[in-house]
């Protein structure tokens, strides 16, 4: 297997298991009366409760940075060369991904969770550079 394929598959794993945790926070809502399917008829509306809200918010995180992270992976295995360097920037960005998640599926601290975004994205720059820097 190309090792950079690894880290990508591991992004990916996190955004299901993120997706998981909607689901179940949707159904949980919904049955406990605290929403219907009505709330969800033009995405979430203001009924629908933060335990609800804040995985899909997390969901849609992952769906947005996390592209240009799967790209270079793809051009780094198009390429047939992956430095060693490119690999720990890529496992410290998903790292660090995990990490965003957990802060904000948890106690959810604004400070916390953007250090850690802002983390992931310098090792995002970091294996952008590499790509371009490196032969």
């Amino acid at each position: 297997m190309i090792e950079i394929f690894k880290p990508m598959g591991a992004m990916a794993l996190l955004t299901f298991c993120v997706l998981g945790i909607v689901a179940f926070s949707r159904f949980r809502a919904g049955a406990t009366g605290k929403v219907t399917l009505n709330d969800f008829a033009a995405g979430e509306s203001e009924a629908v409760p933060p335990e609800a809200r804040i995985p899909n918010r997390n969901v849609i995180n992952l769906l947005e940075t996390p592209v240009l992270f799967y790209v270079v992976c793809l051009m780094f295995a198009v390429r047939g060369t992956t430095p060693a360097l490119a690999l720990t920037l890529a496992w410290s960005y998903v790292g660090l991904r995990v990490a965003h998640s957990a802060i904000h599926l948890t106690y959810n601290r604004v400070a916390h969770r953007f250090v850690a975004f802002l983390a992931s994205l310098a090792m995002l720059m970091a294996l952008w550079a590499v790509f371009f820097l490196t032969p």
